[in-house]
């Protein structure tokens, strides 16, 4: 699978770790941990995607850098 950016944020509010990927709108996770945010995006992704293909939608491409913002 390609490699998306996957940003991830603290949100002090909820006390919880919010994950999402920017090129495919709307597409979000969350845990109680980075680690856990990081393993639920990773299933929102393919989820994303797969759902995307069944909808006969574009997905868009990866941009050219991947990060993980902490």
């Amino acid at each position: 699978m390609a490699e998306y950016s996957i940003f991830i944020q603290y949100d002090p509010q909820d006390k919880i770790y919010v994950a999402s990927v920017p090129e495919l709108q709307g597409c979000m996770a969350h845990g109680e941990t980075k680690e856990e945010a990081l393993k639920e995006i990773e299933i929102a992704k393919e989820l994303w995607i797969e759902t995307a293909k069944e909808d006969g939608l574009p997905i868009p491409k990866p941009a050219l850098f991947t990060s993980v913002a902490v």
